[in-house]
């Protein structure tokens, strides 16, 4: 199908307004089933100019998804997924998340890089981003798709900036060549009790290769990774739901830890 002005409007108001309203809805492709992936990202770039525009956000950077194997199995792709971050979605350790402005929010354990120079190009390696990378940075990404239930096709995913809601970093910034990345290892608890583990290699075998996809993919669309930028690499386990008053820890061999908190504010 063309994606035409009239349906890129339409779309991204919708998942704007629930995001706005706090409320789920039904996925896109419900009413739109023949979206192709390459459309879906470009409904995911105009919902990213809109939402700064309206915002006033600024790029924080990326986001990675479906960087785990079995997850790519499951859903019958073969590649990752990209979305972006922006400068609204940063929270903090200290600062509890406010439970109301979420739908049915997940938690995620990542490894974040934090880029020390810009870097683009469909050949970019690993070993790019290894370089490229000033700190890699414990991580916890908060997912919260706009659609019922957390159902969705790929295109849905793509188009709804792959779920992106918050993240929180750790305290600790470590030179990524100081760490074996691949066999980081990872423990993450929820409200005191352990929950899920992981480690480096679930991220497309190191997490250096899956930043290096997104640059590939980036540079499909004349665009790149920049000095500054955070890049979320993908989740070392399955996500866990929490609620008002969760606390969650992630545990990270050589990063340290990195803590979620919610709370209702009324």
């Amino acid at each position: 199908m063309a994606v035409t002005n009239k349906l890129k409007v339409e779309v991204i108001d919708y998942l704007l307004r629930a995001e706005h309203e706090v409320k789920e809805v039904v996925k896109i492709t419900d009413q739109y089933p023949d979206l192709s992936i390459e459309e879906a990202y470009d409904l995911q770039k105009k919902l990213i100019e809109r939402r700064m525009e309206k915002t006033k956000t600024k790029r924080l950077g990326i986001k990675l998804g479906l960087t785990s194997k079995a997850k790519q199995e499951m859903m019958g792709v073969h590649e990752a997924i990209y979305g972006y971050l922006l400068s609204d979605m940063l929270a903090f350790e200290w600062e509890p998340l406010q439970q109301h402005r979420l739908i049915h929010p997940k938690a995620e354990p990542e490894i974040a890089f934090i880029m020390g120079e810009d870097l683009m190009g469909e050949e970019v390696t690993a070993a790019d981003v290894m370089k490229a990378a000033k700190f890699v940075v414990a991580a916890i990404e908060v997912i919260d798709s706009r659609y019922k239930d957390f159902r969705f096709t790929l295109p849905d995913v793509v188009a709804d900036n792959c779920s992106s809601a918050k993240l929180i970093l750790g305290s600790k910034m470590v030179k990524p060549e100081e760490l074996d990345l691949s066999n980081i290892g990872m423990v993450m608890s929820k409200n005191g009790e352990m929950v899920t583990t992981g480690s480096g290699s679930a991220v497309l075998g190191h997490p250096a290769e899956a930043v290096a996809w997104a640059v590939q993919k980036l540079a499909q669309r004349g665009e790149g990774l920049q000095k500054g930028d955070i890049v979320l690499s993908g989740a070392l386990s399955e996500a866990v739901a929490f609620d008002m008053d969760d606390t969650i820890i992630a545990q990270f061999d050589g990063l340290g830890s990195v803590t979620l908190s919610s709370r209702y504010v009324k």
